[in-house]
């Protein structure tokens, strides 16, 4: 399209839209819903906005953060009542404008990257723009979904192609462009927004799948392609090993409650923390969990029967008194109130409540049925626990010392072994992730560990039949968790940003070096000018294409300025051009080359002389430039380097690891022991082949390359995280399960067998 295209304005409500009106009605209708939807979540963001304003001013450690905290109290107030209104004509605005075409973005100056003027990162607009894009991929991975679907059908009111994510009416970006606009109106600071950013995810996102997904229906009623569905590609089966074939038949038939479909839990983890579960407390009803906990006991029946048949016979044992539950309950409490009374095994806490009956009673004692399931089952999740968390851990202690009460919740409600919301669980769960995630004392933030010690010392100090002292201790956790997600995503994106700065540096190195190329040819200029060239010179051209783009009058000039060095170099007659040589030491400045130095590069690039001449000088000169870091020399050497041939699984690992999203957690082996680190693969460059891994504090690790890790991946090394890896105590459970059912397979097999 010409450059002086004319765009109109776009309408900012849909009365002044002009569309045809049963797609005003529509759009009428879904603006409506949306805004009666979110009108809650609204009305609580503007009110926790100002309470945690006059919070953060009253914990202020000194006046000055306290009066910026009023002063922007003060703000808010008097603006406040503007908030919501424009949040929804920003809303408005953008559905109005469904029609209206935009207009296209600027071209990109090189095929390989885009360079705009080179500065200095500023912090304001890139902690800002994070947030709101952290917001917006939160909302489109969990609505995936419903956006394709609203982006055909809006597709079909705007009678254009269908939209994408980030140009879908009222979707996740929208929403987010919708209060960075209202919030700028409020005439705070850049931190205070920062703050209402995150109580807005935290207040009005979390039922925004929801919302969308009611919002499809809405348009579907409204005949706006009613009989629209998705069906996903199904993946052809592939070989497996039979270790992990034997593991997948363990999980399928495992008597856990249903879990999230298997395209879900193969999907790739990106989250900070712990992935989302699914919500079963809701979708489940007591007699469900009975029913789930009747089927572990037949198993734990069928593993008893087997191991009692390898035991030798011996005479009737004396009879024993069965205990109540009630009696070991309390007898749990006691040791619970001990000061070592975490520290023993299972097995150890179970023979210590026995002797303490025997020694009541006079006689034997033993444990009731269901709660030697209980003992047993929980003795085998712990067992697998303890496999995965690493004894040196500081949370390590902790995994032991809830115990006692995880045990008191077990013997209460069996509901535990069923339920992967279990708050008992949950806990557990967050305790054990931290002390297998351990590695060295930088990874970890030292105020997660007091907040674990913290809520542990408090379960075992109140918990006396009552899951919810499990709920709050895991609150306060999840709570500095949340924190350190926020702080990690934040340097996370610092470190993106200076990565892609290296790859844009890596791209503008390598296309001088094509420029200049094309302008030497095959012309033989003397060694040490073209030396100079290479070195000196070709930061120039990187440093103006990245600043400028390659279809600048600065680019422009700068390449008119390498034909005649080049031409001065082939001179036969030396001849001084005193013009060419001032532009050249002027731009030798720019990119660090100042003095004596800038003027003795000026005068051999622009004037021919032999190798031979000035040869003291020349060798000087040639010391100082190895010496100098260049612009882009150690991405770009990197990128000349080639691997070696791949494999065909190297390939095939080479290959799914360019389609996995960005924030994907993989796992390495560290050692022989099979010690396993977590990584985050922020960032990968399709330019240079880097990757970019951080660990769970966004603290960068290095880089690696794309393919050192598909090799990695190839002999099991390394492996993707997916959402079903994403908990410990879920994966312990599975395998205690797993071993389980094959104790009870035998048996079945050994008793038909015996009967054959």
């Amino acid at each position: 399209m010409p450059a002086t295209a004319h765009y109109p304005p776009p309408p900012r409500s849909l009365a002044a839209a002009g569309l045809p009106p049963r797609v005003r009605r529509t759009l009428e209708r879904a603006l409506s819903f949306v805004s009666n939807e979110l009108d809650g979540g609204l009305s609580s963001l503007v009110s926790e906005f100002e309470q945690e304003l006059f919070r953060l001013a009253d914990h202020a450690r000194n006046p000055g953060l306290e009066s910026g905290y009023m002063a922007t109290l003060r703000a808010f107030r008097a603006n406040r009542a503007d908030l919501v209104p424009r949040f929804l004509l920003a809303l408005e605005g953008s559905i109005a404008a469904i029609r209206t075409p935009s207009p296209p973005p600027p071209p990109t100056p090189l095929d390989t990257a885009s360079f705009g003027p080179l500065s200095l990162v500023e912090d304001t607009v890139m902690d800002e723009g994070t947030v709101l894009r952290e917001i917006a991929s939160r909302q489109e991975g969990r609505a995936n979904l419903s956006l394709h679907l609203l982006g055909q059908r809006f597709g079909v009111l705007a009678a254009s192609p269908a939209f994408d994510a980030e140009r879908l009416p009222l979707g996740p970006q929208c929403l987010c462009r919708a209060i960075a606009s209202a919030a700028r109106m409020l005439e705070i600071e850049h931190d205070a927004r920062l703050l209402l950013y995150r109580i807005f995810d935290r207040v009005v996102m979390p039922g925004y799948a929801r919302v969308l997904e009611r919002l499809d229906a809405q348009l579907a009623d409204d005949g706006i392609l009613p009989s629209l569905t998705f069906v996903p590609m199904r993946a052809r089966a592939e070989a497996v090993e039979p270790k992990e074939a034997s593991r997948v038949a363990r999980n399928a038939e495992t008597v856990e409650m249903p879990r999230p479909q298997v395209d879900d839990a193969q999907r790739p983890y990106t989250g900070w923390g712990e992935p989302e579960t699914v919500d079963d407390d809701e979708a489940d009803d007591a007699q469900s969990h009975e029913a789930a906990y009747a089927r572990l006991q037949a198993l734990m029946s069928g593993r008893r029967e087997l191991l009692r048949k390898f035991q030798p016979r011996t005479d009737s044992p004396l009879p024993r008194r069965q205990l109540a539950t009630s009696e070991v309950s309390d007898a749990l409490r006691q040791l619970q109130q001990q000061p070592q009374g975490g520290g023993r095994t299972l097995v150890e806490i179970k023979r210590s409540l026995l002797a303490q009956a025997r020694q009541r009673s006079g006689e034997g004692a033993m444990l009731a049925p269901q709660d030697e399931d209980a003992f047993e089952l929980l003795g085998m999740l712990y067992g697998h626990i303890e496999q995965e968390i690493r004894s040196e851990a500081p949370a390590a202690p902790l995994v032991r010392e809830l115990q006692i009460p995880v045990l008191r919740a077990a013997l209460q409600d069996h509901s535990f072994f069923t339920r992967q919301r279990h708050p008992a669980r949950q806990l557990l769960n967050t305790v054990a992730e931290s002390a297998a995630n351990w590695h060295d004392d930088t990874a970890f933030d030292p105020r997660v560990q007091a907040a674990l010690r913290a809520a542990v010392a408090f379960v075992v100090g109140n918990y006396e039949g009552d899951v919810a002292v499990f709920a709050e201790g895991n609150a306060r956790v999840q709570a500095q968790l949340q924190t350190q997600a926020r702080t990690a995503e934040l340097q996370e994106r610092r470190h993106i940003e200076a990565a892609r700065g290296r790859e844009k540096l890596a791209a503008a190195r390598a296309r001088a070096d094509e420029l200049m190329q094309g302008i030497v040819g095959d012309r033989r200029l003397p060694r040490f000018s073209r030396a100079l060239l290479d070195q000196a010179w070709a930061d120039v051209l990187t440093l103006t294409l990245l600043r400028h783009g390659e279809s600048s009058s600065e680019a422009e000039h700068q390449l008119g300025m390498t034909r005649r060095i080049v031409e001065a170099s082939l001179d036969a007659v030396p001849r001084e051009d005193e013009a060419l040589q001032s532009d050249v030491e002027s731009a030798l400045g720019q990119v660090g080359y100042h003095g004596e130095e800038a003027t003795v590069i000026a005068q051999r690039l622009t004037s021919h002389r032999s190798d031979e001449d000035d040869a003291a000088s020349r060798t000087e000169l040639a010391m100082k430039l190895k010496a100098r870091a260049r612009l882009g020399e150690e991405a770009g050497a990197a990128r000349r380097e080639k691997p070696p041939v791949r494999t065909a699984e190297e390939q095939a690992q080479y290959d799914h690891l360019r389609t996995l999203p960005f924030g994907t957690w993989i796992e390495f082996t560290t050692n022989q022991q099979g010690d396993i680190m977590r990584r985050r693969m922020s960032w990968y460059s399709p330019i240079t082949d880097h990757v970019l891994f951080v660990n769970q504090r966004g603290q960068r690790t290095g880089e690696q390359s794309m393919d050192a890790v598909a090799r990695l991946m190839a002999t099991g090394n390394a492996r993707v995280v997916t959402a079903d890896r994403g908990h410990l105590v879920d994966r312990a459970w599975q395998a205690a399960m797993g071993a389980l059912r094959s104790f009870a397979g035998r048996g079945e097999s050994r008793t038909s067998e015996a009967t054959a």
